[in-house]
């Protein structure tokens, strides 16, 4: 981060000195073999047509302008004009200096500069326990939540709840169905309904409320059986969610939309601006005028309203509360429902406002053994199954090591594992090794040296130069993956610099070295266990100082 902003205000005061203008597409980051330095500009070359000029000319010009830097030790043109740097030592000595300055707030940022955002996820229908499918998005919500506050943005984070519409009514009659089994009666089995054994404890505990139940009239009984199966899944839903670290911030109804009057407010404002009308008796939006190969029904000709209505009405109502922009978490089965839905938020006035996050399948396995799972059969490992077995911390950091669109394998018995091959394992460890070498230090009455020319100046050999430069790109991968909304972009930072972290351990004496260079190595560790402890709480996963 820091060697990015020196070297474009450098290359700018050298471009401002020439009458030439700051390219838009120049871009300065690390190149991908270190061969070639610390980092690589293209702006030689994407300033060719603007100042006339060979760009590998350009680069000539800008190399002999940079000489006098003292925090630039050399700059070499690569290929037709790319232009790679190697910063001097006491620059990446700087580093350490703003970790220990900025404590727990290194990294933070206001990229975002206040902006309004919403992240809606988990979002799952109260008909049953969360499974680790909704693990994933529920990882992935809570830790984008926190990346993109470190990155300067105004986050609020929501569950949305489905409380209205046929699955709701499938619930309640799944458990009145049960409670009249367990009332001794002889009834047939629903076409539809769910069998886990979560709907037996529930119609069993609703029969000791209401013994008269399964004797009641079929419509007030199946509304009692609704409403108390929806309060009781969503309680343990909430639990749940909270054992596993997720926080939400709103809890939005479905039916408040109904029940407020927003719908009908939607439906209003599309027919003002010419995108919802009506005909054969229902209620349409004009989708067509936004690429669709139909128009979609919002009411049915019977009055009833669809799913798709209740998503504008919601995202509208999103929009009316301030937000300037939506991200939505789904499953990655909801893939065709993106374009009508950003079709519609368009027709809003709030034409890229909404930006969908699709999570791919997680395929549970026990030993290499895939584990079935469905929630209406009953057969499923919940999420609190599998938080139980291997703990919240190492879910968490497995359901984030991959992009969320790719799919996962999650092997419980592999993460359980302690052992190197364990990503969520190799990470902690390298906080715990600091944290225990800090123990032994203390009581050696080895103390970690404070931040001096003279200490810094010791932190010289090409292992503490590369910890130094992985330090200084934290502030960077903090806000490319709340631009991107990328949190693995963070564990896979945070497994780099474990990886870097072990390697310098093996090859640096620490304890062992002069007095004045444990010290100063001490302190060194010291910045990498803060940056380890504060990526993992990005991602809602603990620092322990013992393993």
């Amino acid at each position: 981060m820091r060697a990015k902003i020196h070297l474009e205000n450098v290359l700018k005061a050298v471009l401002t000195d020439k009458g030439w203008d700051w390219p838009e597409k120049a871009v300065i980051e690390p190149p991908k073999d270190k061969k070639f330095g610390d980092m690589s500009a293209n702006v030689a070359m994407m300033l060719a047509k603007q100042a006339k000029k060979a760009p590998r000319a350009i680069a000539e010009d800008i190399a002999a302008a940079l000489e006098g830097d003292a925090l630039i030790e050399s700059v070499d043109i690569a290929g037709p004009g790319f232009l790679n740097f190697t910063l001097a030592p006491s620059f990446w000595h700087e580093t350490a200096a703003v970790i220990a300055e900025q404590g727990r707030d290194y990294g933070t940022s206001t990229m975002g500069n206040g902006t309004k955002v919403q992240v809606e996820y988990v979002s799952a229908n109260p008909t049953g326990p969360l499974h680790i499918g909704h693990g994933r998005g529920a990882a992935l919500g809570d830790s984008l939540t926190r990346i993109m506050k470190k990155a300067g943005y105004d986050v609020e984070a929501e569950y949305y709840i489905n409380d209205a519409g046929r699955q709701m009514l499938i619930l309640g009659g799944s458990i009145l169905y049960r409670a009249k089994q367990l009332a001794g009666q002889d009834v047939a089995e629903p076409e539809d309904y769910y069998k886990g054994d979560y709907i037996k404890d529930i119609a069993a505990e609703l029969r000791e409320k209401h013994p008269g139940l399964a004797d009641m009239d079929e419509a007030e009984a199946t509304a009692i059986c609704t409403e108390y199966g929806k309060d009781q899944i969503l309680d343990g839903i909430k639990e749940d969610l909270k054992a596993f670290g997720v926080h939400h911030d709103v809890w939005f109804s479905e039916k408040s939309l109904v029940k407020d009057g927003k719908v009908d407010e939607t439906f209003a404002d599309l027919t003002a601006s010419n995108m919802g009308y009506e005909a054969d008796g229902a209620f349409w939006f004009r989708s067509t005028e936004l690429g669709d190969d139909k128009d979609r029904v919002l009411r049915k000709s019977n009055g009833d309203t669809t799913y798709f209505a209740s998503d504008i009405a919601y995202h509208d109502n999103k929009f009316k509360r301030g937000f300037n922009l939506v991200v939505d978490i789904w499953g990655a089965d909801h893939h065709g429902y993106v374009p009508r839905m950003m079709a519609a938020c368009e027709a809003l006035g709030k034409k890229g406002g909404l930006h969908v996050i699709l999570v791919n399948l997680v395929n549970l396995l026990r030993d290499g053994e895939p584990i079935a799972m469905s929630t209406r059969a009953g057969q499923f490992e919940t999420l609190k199954d599998v938080v139980d077995e291997v703990g919240a911390d190492a879910s968490r950091f497995m359901f984030l090591s991959r992009k969320s669109d790719s799919k996962l394998d999650f092997d419980l018995e592999l993460v359980k594992q302690k052992s190197m091959d364990n990503p969520v394992y190799y990470v902690q460890y390298a906080h715990a090794r600091i944290c225990s070498l800090n123990k032994k230090a203390d009581e050696a009455g080895v103390a970690p040296a404070g931040i001096s020319a003279a200490s810094l100046s010791l932190l010289s050999t090409e292992y503490d130069l590369e910890m130094l430069r992985l330090l200084d790109q934290f502030p960077d991968c903090v806000e490319a993956a709340a631009r991107t909304q990328s949190p693995h972009l963070i564990s896979t930072y945070l497994q780099e610099l474990a990886s870097t972290l072990h390697r310098y351990y093996t090859n640096c004496h620490v304890l062992s070295a002069e007095p004045e260079m444990a010290a100063a190595r001490l302190m060194l560790l010291g910045c990498v266990a803060q940056v380890i402890a504060g990526g993992l709480d990005l991602l809602g996963v603990s620092a322990p100082e013992s393993m």
